[in-house]
């Protein structure tokens, strides 16, 4: 049951992240200044979700790692570290400024320098959570390593 609640809790943060970032995107490209108001207002709510979901997958990840060993491992617990340091010291106090900043309608430069920052972590947290479902599948069996 353990590898299955990982996978999946792991699964969600993934997607929520995901959300935010193409909300974001949409937000800032296509929509007016209020609507992108309502995404950073949404997405500083969200965290309440995704906080309890990225600690659920690694608390679970850590588990599972107790009784593996090896080097796919050592990466994911190396990955893990980058997700959990970024999420806590960038994207949530980006989040929570970008929130006040569009809340008083101050689109300024420090707003999108705040704004592209968030959006730059936010890519390299997908694409390092991505590497770990792959190497989590890997690990299971349910992927195989590419012949070289």
């Amino acid at each position: 049951m353990k590898p299955i609640f990982h996978a999946i809790a792991g699964t969600t943060a993934m997607l929520i992240i995901a959300g935010f970032w193409m909300s974001t995107l949409v937000s800032e490209v296509f929509l007016d200044y209020a609507a992108v108001a309502a995404v950073k207002h949404a997405i500083v709510y969200g965290l309440y979700l995704l906080v309890p979901f990225m600690a659920a997958t690694g608390g679970s990840g850590f588990v599972l790692s107790k009784t593996r060993k090896g080097w796919l491992l050592d990466q994911k617990k190396k990955r893990m570290a980058i997700i959990g340091t970024n999420g806590l010291f960038v994207m949530i106090p980006a989040a929570i400024f970008l929130n006040g900043k569009a809340a008083a309608s101050e689109f300024d430069a420090l707003f999108y320098a705040v704004q592209g920052v968030e959006l730059i972590v936010g890519i390299v947290q997908l694409t390092l959570m991505s590497m770990n479902f792959r190497d989590g599948l890997k690990l299971d069996g349910k992927l195989r390593p590419r012949a070289n």
